[in-house]
């Protein structure tokens, strides 16, 4: 194939479509402006870096995570063949150590002889037919700002044009579906928000004790931080009543779901963090051989367990605030914050009135998108619409038909999701099997109606 291909965007999607790109035989160009211009949030300039936590999330088949990252395997995705390579123990989950993962991520992409890597800002949309054969943008929620820009132009144009040609359907878009930025134009912002992080050696565990829900997994993989009720409402009093850090740059609206400050959460009621990050569920306190009334968990950054992660403690409390109100919380009392948690922009299109199921945008053949800007919400779906932003393009170089997987597959069902004309309030979506069309058969047990839809997934992909 001596067709070229321009990425954009060394994040998670990036790397996925220039590898798969790359293995059709195309000339790759990826794009990615760190070190050159850094974002709010990253924080080095290696490939794939984690922002939120180190964890993947579940790493069963039977659980729609795991699924997902199954079928992914399936299609030889470098995201989770380096995070096998990478990982932390974290019970039933596939967490890695956020470090070496993005350097052995770095390394695999720089080693692919027909990917050339350049450390510059791209600040308009590459032209496909022009600049490159195909152009993938997987820019990432934090893009520049010159390319979001030219993409918000490129998608009001498309969005009025669509609504000027139907007139008469009152559901036509007139512009994209958000509230308007500091700076006056529409646009699809929402916010994500990091956990912040402790040493391990300044965790007390004379009142800490490490164990994984219901002991899956080994009895270190967490540390678990109880409380009894009157701890939980000292904490729960001073959590509501903490500063925020001021939002200067960003729309004031919109904090999705996925990844709400604990602080917010905790707004919602006096019980919803502890059925929610702080449930008890499946821990015995060894010092009272009871459930705790609340329960903090601490996760493996790394291997060696020097730095520990808040789980479920997304937040944008003050520096100063965080520490007060977390050191509240049994174990934590002396702990060493390594990083405090933040928030940062997160940008999503309006996918589903311009992006196709194969992810390529509908008005310009040869445009594609993947990432958290298509609305795919997560580490491993943002991968996952990478590799078939990658797979599509180069199907697209050769002259062959898109691939759309079947809507029972995961992958199917959230790509199919993102380009659906019939959802009019699009919100971001990760893996879950709601997604899925339901088993021909009524199955009550959850477990087991989860088994059977994996089973189904995966008898697409046949056996290995």
């Amino acid at each position: 194939m001596s067709k070229t291909a321009i990425v954009v965007g060394a994040g998670f999607a990036g790397v996925e479509a220039a590898v798969q790109l790359a293995r059709a035989g195309a000339e790759v160009h990826l794009y990615e402006m760190r070190p050159v211009n850094n974002t709010p949030a990253h924080k080095t300039d290696g490939f794939a870096e984690l922002i939120c936590s180190n964890s993947f999330k579940a790493e069963r088949v039977a659980s729609a995570a795991g699924l997902l990252k199954e079928e992914m395997r399936r299609f030889g995705s470098l995201c989770v063949e380096c995070a096998y390579e990478t990982r932390v123990p974290a019970g039933g989950s596939l967490s890695v150590d956020r470090d070496a993962f993005s350097k052995l991520v770095t390394e695999r992409v720089e080693a692919l002889p027909n990917i050339t890597v350049h450390r510059e800002e791209v600040k308009t949309l590459p032209r496909p037919g022009v600049d490159a054969d195909v152009v993938v943008i997987a820019a990432g929620p934090l893009a520049s700002d010159a390319l979001a820009d030219d993409i918000h132009r490129l998608c009001e144009e498309t969005l009025a044009a669509k609504a000027a040609a139907h007139p008469e359907d009152p559901d036509a878009p007139k512009k994209m579906k958000s509230k308007k930025n500091t700076e006056g134009k529409t646009a699809l912002h929402f916010y994500d928000a990091v956990a912040p992080i402790v040493s391990g050696d300044s965790i007390d565990m004379t009142k800490a004790f490490a164990q994984s829900r219901y002991d899956r997994g080994g009895e270190d993989d967490y540390i678990n931080c109880p409380m009894n009720k009157e701890e939980y409402e000292r904490f729960y009093e001073a959590l509501v009543s903490a500063e925020s850090a001021e939002l200067h740059d960003f729309d004031k609206g919109g904090v999705y779901e996925g990844c709400m400050p604990i602080e917010v959460m905790a707004k919602r009621g006096h019980d919803t963090i502890r059925f929610g990050p702080m449930k008890p569920v499946g821990l015995t306190d060894p010092r009272t051989g009871h459930r705790p009334w609340a329960a903090l968990q601490l996760r493996k950054e790394t291997a060696e367990g020097t730095m520990y992660n808040l789980v479920g403690f997304q937040t944008n409390l003050k520096f100063g605030e965080q520490k007060r109100v977390f050191s509240m919380i049994p174990g934590l009392e002396h702990a060493e914050f390594l990083r405090y948690g933040v928030m940062h922009r997160n940008t999503f299109l309006n996918s589903p009135e311009l992006l196709n199921a194969d992810f390529q945008f509908r008005t310009v053949p040869g445009l594609y998108f993947a990432g958290q800007i298509t609305g795919v919400e997560g580490y491993m779906e943002s991968a996952m619409s990478g590799i078939l932003a990658g797979v599509n393009a180069a199907r697209a170089l050769n002259g062959e038909a898109p691939l759309v997987l079947p809507p029972e597959t995961m992958m199917g069902a959230l790509s199919r999701y993102i380009a659906d004309p019939a959802i009019k309030e699009f919100q971001p979506m990760g893996a879950n099997f709601g997604v899925l069309p339901p088993l021909e058969e009524k199955i009550r047990d959850k477990k087991l109606r989860y088994e059977k839809l994996a089973e189904r997934s995966l008898e697409y992909f046949g056996k290995e």
